[in-house]
């Protein structure tokens, strides 16, 4: 931002004191610096857009302000874009010129009245007949607009840098476009949107940690959601066919580049599908979001990126006897790891791991060195380890693999999709055996075992594909960012003194 009217330097209370006195001043004087309406008419691109001559009126945030003693121009931008309106004072008159001068600033909110014409430089600008002040800024924007690089300060004051940086605004109306293909896409193929509990009694459908509330009426402890499954598969027990939902989930766990505690997920279920139709749905979804925000590569952990279809499907057996030289079922024991075989395989790798941990965790910690780097673009990465899927439905004469795809893009997990089960006593076992795992891991009791879920179960689910994808890691890889800080307007930080 730039004023070529030379002031004296101030400390920013001192600012700030300044413009409160100008807009009491303004009161006093029977000037509302706060009118409860703009008066506006058309958009910055309408008027950009209007042909020679044409009357416009447009608000916006005054960005760039050149007093040239008779004459101004200026830079005013609503969210539509930004256009220059030329301020005389042959034109606006004396008064009206002079309360422009005085009382106009760099940040403040203006509507300006008069018609286009194009500027010796060719830029199409607005000749003002009036400029009216409808908001006073009273903190001073940023020096240099572009000059906001500090990441704490940016997402401690998102207003400022949505303001600063146009970019940034930019990520956010991508984000915006594709949650509404995501919408669109699933609407087309006949997915009911619905809305389920954010407070729920038990954290189930997941294995993570969940924030703990309690419902003093209840007088009974409530926890936000983890996940949306257990509900969705109970509609799809009651005949809600095909389902959709898009909302936020919390989880109490670490914070870094690719984890905020409230998060952006969808889940759908399919009735009559499996995880083949699941994989197909993903590959829709992923494709028309690229589309909708016009890209076909992007780079994303500093590799370039194709995002546009087809998508690779990659077997994980074959995948795992590939890079590690071993068949993958030499580390599992029917539906459970074979824990020594799994052991030695980490070590014969060279992976560092602490042997008190989980066979699972063991098992991430293989796929994450070995298997996963392989690979960069966008992948479905099919047929897991029973012990790791406790709710998919395993594979026909293999116990040890499930239906199951993971999505995958240079290492980062985007999705996850299953041939979900079915079978009430087989579900039963298997919360039975996650619930042990958790609390062995965790060092804690677990409600995971919902019993509510297994009676719905046992009213009788047809054969159904179910899938969750991260939006905000599928819009991070869409937009090219590599913390999911920048593609959440207001990421959780640390409270400062």
């Amino acid at each position: 931002m730039e004023n070529t009217e030379q002031k004296p330097q101030s400390s920013l209370q001192e600012i700030i004191k300044q413009r409160y006195d100008e807009a009491a001043q303004l009161k006093d004087a029977g000037v509302n610096p706060y009118p409860a309406r703009s008066g506006s008419k058309n958009t910055a691109k309408e008027a950009l857009s209007a042909p020679e001559n044409e009357n416009v009126t447009v608000s916006g945030r005054v960005m760039q302000l050149r007093l040239m003693g008779k004459a101004a121009f200026a830079h005013i931008r609503d969210f539509t874009g930004k256009v220059q309106i030329y301020v005389a004072k042959d034109k606006l008159g004396d008064a009206q010129y002079d309360f422009f001068k005085k009382h106009i600033s760099a940040g403040d909110f203006v509507t300006a009245s008069g018609h286009m014409f194009v500027t010796k430089t060719g830029e199409k600008t607005i000749k003002a007949d009036s400029v009216n002040l409808i908001s006073k800024a009273i903190r001073p924007m940023p020096e240099k607009w572009h000059g906001i690089t500090d990441t704490e300060v940016r997402f401690r004051n998102r207003h400022v840098d949505l303001i600063a940086n146009e970019d940034v605004k930019e990520i956010f109306v991508k984000r915006s476009k594709i949650i509404s293909s995501i919408r669109k896409t699933l609407d087309n193929m006949g997915y009911l949107e619905v809305e389920t509990p954010t407070l729920t009694p038990g954290a189930g459908g997941a294995i993570a940690k969940p924030f703990e509330s309690f419902h003093n009426a209840l007088k009974m402890p409530l926890y936000m959601r983890i996940a949306l499954e257990l509900y969705h598969k109970r509609l799809i027990v009651g005949g809600m066919d095909r389902i959709y939902e898009i909302g936020k989930m919390f989880r109490n766990e670490g914070i870094d580049t690719t984890h905020n505690p409230e998060f952006t997920m969808m889940e759908l279920y399919q009735a009559y599908g499996d995880v083949y139709v699941m994989a197909d749905v993903f590959d829709a979804v992923l494709a028309n979001a690229a589309k909708a925000i016009g890209v076909e590569k992007v780079t994303y952990k500093g590799k370039e990126v194709k995002v546009t279809p087809p998508y690779e499907r990659v077997s994980l057996p074959e995948a795992w006897l590939k890079y590690t030289g071993e068949d993958i079922h030499n580390i599992l024991n029917g539906r459970d790891f074979n824990r020594p075989a799994l052991i030695e395989l980490a070590k014969k790798l060279g992976i560092k791991i602490d042997e008190e941990e989980s066979s699972g965790k063991i098992f991430d910690g293989i796929f994450d060195e070995r298997i996963i780097p392989n690979y960069t673009d966008p992948i479905l990465m099919m047929d897991y380890p029973t012990a790791v899927s406790p709710f998919s439905k395993t594979k026909e004469g293999d116990p040890g693999i499930v239906e199951r795809f993971e999505a995958f893009v240079c290492g980062s997990e985007l999705g996850n999709a299953y041939s979900e089960i079915n079978d009430p006593a087989d579900q039963a076992q298997r919360l039975r055996d996650q619930a042990r795992q958790k609390a062995k891991d965790n060092k804690e009791n677990s409600e995971i075992v919902d019993i509510e879920y297994i009676e719905a179960l046992e009213a009788g689910m047809p054969p159904t594909g179910g899938m969750g994808i991260g939006i905000d890691r599928l819009i991070m890889l869409l937009t090219g960012q590599d913390s999911i800080r920048e593609i959440v307007f207001f990421p959780l930080l640390k409270k400062t003194d």
